[in-house]
């Protein structure tokens, strides 16, 4: 305990299932926090608190004005700051007793494996489906324990994967989800939003099974999903067994480097015939009559379009049936511009020889110079 601050840490190590042989646990643990967002915001600053010796954070993004109201780690002097090296300066001046090592770039299957590898345990708060499954396969070959956490819109859900129960069988996320949902079937928080304080729940919640895990008090969510709904507080629990008709994970790590986790998750490049277009040239066709353009969102998304002429056809619809179009040239956009891509790449097959063009970045990306109205 020579190296502990035992008068910060005092009220925990009052607490007798953990005491100073727990906080000593604590400060030799090495944990990694996939995303700094709404997810690892709160998981990095609980972590911090608790003393965890060695803090990684793994985020690509810069800090934008969107993000500040559940990514309470930040402030308004960070944004266009990359999130990495905000949060890892922010935590340090927090607690100059730990180590916080920030990783500034896009995590990926060939950069996976070394850097999980240096820590003991990986906390997934990323918000991409190709991400999670990577991550997954990265901590399942490795043997690392995965404290998992997800939202969509009103719910939540965590889950501790890759540590074996009291009879040795454990589970990972393939075991649950073993198959990827099509792109645009599950809408992130970008695009389906969230309140804030949604994130700051779960978040907490993979903190302190992470606590758990490496002080031995409690009892961990192993082989158990929780599901936790913000509007009711209602909390159901369900008991998770591994897939015993073979797992998909890659077979060895040879086999995962060479994995293609975009294809998996069904995310191709755009096809030729779409193109990708600005906000400039968007603003350019508005009002030609040679262009149809098309908002792809579920109908009553907000905000309400109304300052130009289009049509609303939703990506559910489209998977449905594909609609008659006259005009040889289609402007599609959406949300985020993911499912703008999706809708094009339908309607290309029905109709090869039109030109389909997608709004990049869709309207969340274009937020100051969008032509809209009831932005909530």
């Amino acid at each position: 305990m020579d190296n502990i601050d035992t008068a910060r840490y005092q009220r925990q190590i009052l607490l007798k299932e953990l005491g100073t042989g727990g906080q000593c646990k604590l400060s030799t643990a090495k944990v990694l926090v996939i995303g700094a967002g709404g997810l690892g915001c709160p998981i990095l600053q609980y972590l911090a608190a608790a003393g965890i010796g060695t803090l990684g954070v793994v985020d690509h993004d810069v800090v934008e004005l969107s993000n500040l109201h559940r990514q309470i780690l930040y402030t308004m002097t960070d944004i266009g700051l990359p999130k990495a090296a905000c949060a890892a300066a922010r935590l340090q001046q927090f607690n100059p007793g730990i180590t916080v090592i920030p990783y500034q770039l896009q995590l990926s299957n060939q950069n996976a494996v070394a850097i999980i590898g240096k820590f003991d345990i990986v906390i997934d708060g990323s918000d991409n489906f190709p991400t999670r499954y990577m991550i997954n396969d990265a901590c399942a070959l490795l043997n690392k324990p995965l404290i998992y956490g997800a939202l969509s819109v009103s719910e939540g859900q965590v889950s501790v994967f890759n540590v074996p129960d009291s009879t040795g069988a454990k589970v990972n996320y393939r075991d649950v989800f073993p198959t990827a949902p099509k792109p645009g079937e599950v809408l992130n928080c970008a695009e389906a939003g969230v309140l804030g304080v949604l994130p700051g729940i779960i978040g907490t919640m993979q903190a302190a099974e992470a606590i758990k895990l490496i002080t031995g008090i409690g009892t961990p969510l192993i082989n158990r999903l929780l599901i936790y709904n913000l509007y009711t507080h209602h909390t159901y629990q369900i008991n998770l067994k591994a897939d015993q008709t073979g797992s998909s994970l890659p077979a060895d790590l040879p086999a995962f480097l060479s994995m293609d986790y975009n294809w998996f998750c069904g995310i191709k490049p755009a096809d030729e015939g779409l193109k990708e277009i600005s906000l400039t040239k968007f603003n350019t066709i508005l009002g030609d009559e040679r262009y149809t353009i098309i908002d792809v969102r579920e109908y009553g998304e907000l905000p309400e379009v109304t300052a130009f002429k289009h049509i609303s056809i939703p990506l559910s619809e489209l998977r449905e049936e594909i609609p008659l179009i006259d005009s040889d040239q289609v402007v599609l956009f959406c949300q985020s511009g993911i499912r703008s891509v999706i809708a094009g790449e339908l309607l290309l097959e029905s109709y090869p020889d039109k030109r389909f063009y997608t709004l990049k970045g869709g309207i969340i990306q274009n937020n100051d110079s969008f032509i809209y109205i009831n932005n909530p």
